[in-house]
């Protein structure tokens, strides 16, 4: 998008983790498709300069380091006030999955880094966000969690573990937070990002063949979920988890 098609500015500010590619980069770019100014955070430098290029630099600031560092979630939010005066919005989609393999052979030490970067984050970004604007001017905090929350997921169960607690999260938060935050969650089921890739990688066709809307999600599909979480539409929403799974689940029924 060029600096000549941005539309006016919309006045809010968003918070997004892991928003330098995949999911993460959808929300950004349909939120700064309305007008907002957004952080994007992420690990590597060189992604997220790039985001930010494609972005646009003068609606999108980008800060450098690890989802589970509590100094990198401090600076983040600091740098965001700083740049922009306030933080509206908080997305929490910065995750990890490390493990593929069966729940009785996990290390302990590999579910306790998904647990880290995946639920404890997103706690210290909310806490920050709350303590920064938000307890005094309202906003709206989205949690990115994820179909292995809903139902057994062989192969990624810490994953799933994670994502379920997640949700939980989002409970406790819309709960605490209200009446001037709302506070939800999408579950996305597979979405064509290199995190994924593994999930659809040379099998693509055969993957989206088993959802009854015939294709994988695609970013764009969690950005305008994320887009309409965060905007006066949904000012009666909080407390919920919308899942957004191309209808994957339908084929659970009987029959």
């Amino acid at each position: 998008m060029t600096t000549e098609e941005l539309p006016p500015l919309s006045g809010k500010v968003a918070l997004v983790t892991g928003g330098s590619r995949g999911i993460g980069y959808g929300v950004a770019e349909a939120l700064v498709a309305r007008g907002d100014r957004v952080c994007i955070t992420g690990r590597g430098e060189d992604a997220l300069k790039e985001a930010v290029e494609q972005l646009g630099a003068d609606r999108v600031i980008a800060v450098a380091g690890k989802a589970h560092d509590e100094a990198h979630q401090a600076l983040a939010v600091e740098r965001t006030m700083e740049a922009f005066g306030r933080v509206d919005f908080l997305i929490n989609n910065a995750g990890t999955n490390p493990v593929f393999g069966p729940m009785a052979d996990m290390d302990l030490n590999v579910a306790r880094k998904v647990f880290e970067t995946n639920v404890i984050s997103a706690l210290g970004f909310a806490q920050l966000t709350w303590k920064a604007w938000q307890k005094e001017n309202g906003g709206a905090i989205v949690n990115i969690a994820s179909v292995a929350a809903l139902a057994p997921s062989p192969f990624i169960g810490a994953y799933g573990m994670s994502k379920a607690a997640m949700v939980n999260l989002t409970l406790q938060l819309a709960h605490e937070f209200a009446p001037v935050v709302r506070v939800n969650a999408i579950a996305p089921a597979v979405v064509k990002t290199k995190f994924a890739q593994a999930l659809y990688e040379g099998r693509e066709a055969e993957a989206a063949a088993a959802y009854p809307l015939g294709r994988l999600g695609v970013p764009e599909d969690i950005g305008g979920a994320a887009a309409f979480l965060t905007s006066d539409q949904s000012d009666w929403i909080t407390g919920q988890t919308l899942v957004v799974d191309g209808g994957i689940f339908l084929n659970a029924g009987v029959g």
